[in-house]
């Protein structure tokens, strides 16, 4: 499962007979999927990832694709391009990338979805001279750079994620001093403002996943003996589920229903045969 957004999901799968990545929408409020049509930047070899977002203005779903070609002797580091998916149209069109003062991006992290916020959607990406957050606005599908805060060296895992309302990041580090697990929660006050990043500590004992936010503020984390959730304000920790595969969690956070039927071609139900 790669990404959710406003109730539907996005998934994708390679065709094992020949290569062929298959993109999917699915409606589990209704129990519909749709193929959908093939993307225009195609290599079994590239490294792609996926960012479904929602256009409130038009009532539309879009996807946006990011592809990293595989370098060769001749360029060891090729651009990133970039490609939008509308369902309204059932179609791809490819957009441009280097409005930024990086043509090439870099390597981009996909293990973590997207995170669709503010009208925008944020990853982050790694070219030869930094690492930040790349943000596409679904208005205007234009690229956006934010600096992420300064960096640690005893980083063990980052995150993106929202927060009370303010996009996040965070860190989970070795905490030196005490030999522990450290939260770092680093909350954009004002969007866009690299400058309004604040950061506060949180204590942990130990995290093998970071799962996302509640409403109210609480951090989701499993660690060896199931998932918790630790309010960073006053520190409370309390025991959620005693069980270690829990990925559909990070999904669950901010579950909605939807009735968008997925109309038009390669539409089934879940439970045709």
């Amino acid at each position: 499962m790669n990404c959710f957004c406003n109730g539907i999901f996005c998934l994708d799968r390679c065709d094992e007979n020949n290569g062929d990545h298959m993109i999917y929408l699915w409606n589990p409020s209704i129990r519909k999927f749709k193929m959908l049509a093939p993307a225009l930047l195609t290599d079994p070899f590239d490294s792609a990832t996926l960012g479904l977002d929602y256009h409130s203005q038009k009532n539309d779903f879009k996807i946006l694709r990011l592809v990293t070609f595989q370098g060769s002797l001749e360029e060891p580091d090729p651009p990133t391009e970039a490609e939008v998916y509308t369902l309204s149209t059932d179609s791809w069109r490819k957009v441009v990338l280097a409005q930024l003062s990086d043509l090439n991006v870099g390597y981009l992290y996909h293990n973590e979805p997207y995170i669709f916020f503010n009208g925008a959607l944020h990853c982050i990406v790694t070219n030869e001279h930094c690492r930040f957050i790349l943000s596409f606005d679904i208005n205007d599908e234009r690229f956006h750079k934010i600096m992420l805060p300064l960096d640690f060296l005893d980083v063990y895992q980052s995150y993106l994620t929202v927060f009370k309302g303010s996009l996040a990041y965070i860190i989970i580090s070795n905490h030196l001093a005490t030999g522990g697990i450290m939260c770092h929660l680093w909350l954009m006050k004002e969007y866009g403002v690299a400058e309004s990043w604040t950061r506060k500590c949180v204590p942990i004992d130990w995290c093998h996943h970071f799962h996302g936010c509640t409403d109210n503020g609480e951090l989701l984390i499993k660690i060896c003996t199931g998932l918790i959730s630790i309010d960073p304000e006053n520190l409370l920790q309390n025991s959620l589920i005693t069980e270690f595969n829990i990925r559909w969690v990070c999904y669950a956070a901010n579950s909605i229903e939807s009735l968008v039927l997925l109309d038009g071609v390669n539409v089934s139900s879940e439970y045709e045969d």
